[in-house]
């Protein structure tokens, strides 16, 4: 055990935000810290490294443990270029290389040769251990990994942006391999492309991890546990995030029937005790007497924790549109030099498209030119009938600051009354006074729910969301999927969210400088697509042979569609079948019961011989 935290508590005036922490670490653990905005997540960390106190609790560390935390805001002397930033890291190492070449020149020059060899050795040793000849190459991986281009190694860290600025603390604190690192949401400021490169650099990093994130994608792919914090108190999970979801729905599940079960058998031993003491006579009111003590004596089970509120909503448009919703053909841009050219994509009706691409490609220009913002340089784009686009703006320039979020819905739909807008803003957890507080007060997060719903209320059937997941915590990002997943219209969304991505998207575009390739499925299919890509591209095979096998996956994607359609019915019809034995007519008859339930074990076969196949196809 490297380190570990007992009953750890932390008040903010007078409010305790840490009530219970109690986990531990084990060298080479790696451990997500998950909870919704304002939970305590980053406190905890900035106690950890001794940059918050806490009230009370225990916090155990081994003596041999090196801390290095990277928090959401870092001060680098902004004079030295990007590659200096990386190399103050290896000044000790430097130090070494300087006293070789020192004791190189004196041998050359001493007579007494024995106490510089003994040094010498002992410090060739100590470099070579140390990484001594490959720390220039490891300071180039990092910059190239974190998205940096070689030709802007030499800029000043002065006149970096604040993700920039980031992200070369991150690629310092990598550098120094700490055997315990902290870090407080790595993946902010990083383009899927680096974030990648981040999962499999910390996958084979070889200490312990503790991070903050609600990449939940990241999560899965580099740790091994989760420890959650929730009213203040921390539960620890050793799964991955898709199991710790499905394991703590049904934890609280039976947590809540055992209360209610409890509450139950309270109720009716307080009944029979009341009824007793009711009659009045002797025998009964000391058989009420010995319930009583009956009951004081009986086990209480606690209240689990209520979660806390979440948005419930739902998107419906207020017409259907035409099949064709989208048509984008030989699409180019540029300002003061070319930004994208050659993009061709369509988006069909209830189609959810998901466009993704490097930071600075042109995906959010290209969706201001799908608005009318900017007008293209060349190519055609063509909306489909009938479609009303809805826009979810990431700057939420659509707000005006100095308004409340009462006045925001008021204005944008003045025919709705005030009860109306209350219940809106309701359902988006803006209740009592917060209607009325204005724009310029409210938190990213909740700027970002006051757009979404001014978007609910458009009643818009094509969706446009850039980056729509930003500043939500997990819980937050889980209700709008939910939302979206049964929006009856279109959408087309621009997401860095690989977990986000994978449950909402049908159909994946990648942008390019100089093309958009578009790929069917969920972001898991589209990797799997490029990994077949790399794979034919590796094997060098000829046209005819990339072409076969790009035809052998296009039939297998449409078999596996098929599938899924046939799974789908068949689990509706089996729903219908069990529906049908409750009723009245069907239970008091028992020939028709039998034949409901021969046709549900028919059906139940089918269906285990169409999972069968779609699991073997997904395998292939």
């Amino acid at each position: 055990m490297i380190l570990a935290c007992s009953s750890l508590k932390k008040s903010f005036q007078g409010n305790e935000l840490l009530k219970d922490i109690t986990f531990k670490i084990e060298e080479h653990d790696k451990i997500a810290i998950i909870g919704v905005n304002g939970a305590g997540k980053t406190t905890l960390l900035k106690i950890l490294c001794h940059e918050e106190s806490y009230d009370s609790g225990d916090i155990f560390k081994s003596k041999e443990v090196s801390l290095g935390y990277l928090s959401q805001h870092n001060t680098i002397d902004p004079s030295l270029s990007l590659y200096d930033a990386l190399l103050e890291v290896f000044k000790p190492l430097l130090k070494k290389e300087e006293r070789i070449r020192e004791l190189e020149q004196m041998m050359a020059q001493s007579s007494q040769l024995d106490n510089i060899m003994k040094e010498y050795d002992q410090l060739t040793y100590e470099f070579e251990r140390d990484g001594g000849y490959s720390y220039q190459s490891q300071i180039k991986g990092v910059l190239k990994g974190l998205g940096f281009l070689e030709e802007t190694w030499d800029m000043k860290v002065g006149i970096l942006s604040g993700g920039q600025k980031t992200r070369i603390a991150l690629g310092r604190l990598l550098l120094l391999k700490p055997s315990l690192l902290l870090l407080d949401e790595p993946t902010n400021h990083l383009d899927v492309e680096s974030i990648e490169w981040l999962e499999n650099y910390l996958k084979g990093y070889p200490h312990a991890i503790i991070m903050v994130s609600h990449d939940r994608y990241f999560i899965d792919q580099v740790t091994n546990q989760i420890i959650e914090i929730e009213n203040g108190k921390s539960i620890t999970y050793k799964c991955s995030y898709q199991d710790y979801a499905l394991i703590k729905k049904h934890n609280r599940d039976v947590a809540l029937k055992h209360y209610e079960d409890n509450q139950k058998e309270i109720k009716r031993m307080q009944d029979s005790i009341d009824l007793l003491k009711s009659f009045n006579r002797e025998k009964q009111v000391k058989r009420a007497e010995s319930k009583e003590k009956a009951l004081e004596k009986m086990e209480k089970v606690e209240k689990p924790d209520s979660l806390p509120q979440a948005m419930k909503i739902q998107f419906h448009p207020l017409v259907e549109s035409g099949y064709d919703v989208l048509k984008v053909k030989d699409l180019a841009m540029s300002f003061d030099k070319p930004l994208f050219e050659n993009i061709n994509f369509e988006v069909k009706k209830k189609e959810r498209v998901a466009l993704i691409g490097p930071n600075g490609i042109g995906k959010t220009t290209l969706f201001h030119i799908l608005l009318g913002d900017y007008i293209a340089q060349e190519g055609k784009i063509k909306l489909g009938s009938k479609v009303m686009i809805g826009y979810y703006d990431q700057e939420h320039s659509s707000l005006s600051h100095n308004k409340t979020i009462f006045q925001e819905i008021s204005d944008t739909y003045p025919r709705m009354n005030n009860t109306e807008i209350r219940n809106a803003c309701a359902s988006f957890q803006f209740k009592g006074d917060d209607v009325f507080k204005t724009i310029d007060m409210l938190s990213g997060g909740e700027r970002g729910r006051v757009v979404l719903m001014k978007l609910l209320l458009s009643q818009c059937n094509f969706l446009i969301l850039d980056e729509p997941t930003n500043h939500l915590d997990i819980e937050s990002k889980e209700v709008l999927e939910d939302a979206l997943l049964s929006f009856e219209g279109t959408i087309l969304f621009i997401s860095h969210d690989r977990y986000f991505i994978n449950k909402l998207a049908t159909k994946v575009v990648e942008m390019t400088k100089h093309q958009a390739i578009t790929y069917t499925g969920n972001y898991t299919a589209y990797m799997e697509h490029k990994d077949t890509q790399k794979v034919v591209k590796e094997k060098n095979l000829s046209y005819i042979e990339q072409k076969k096998i790009q035809s052998e996956l296009r039939k297998q994607q449409s078999e596996i569609k098929k599938i899924e359609k046939q799974i789908s019915d068949l689990e509706e019809k089996i729903k219908q079948y069990n529906d049908l034995l409750h009723q009245d007519d069907i239970l008091n008859d028992y020939q028709k019961y039998n034949e409901v339930n021969k046709d549900i074990e028919d059906s139940q076969k089918k269906l285990e011989a169409l999972l069968e196949m779609w699991e073997d196809l997904q395998t292939k």
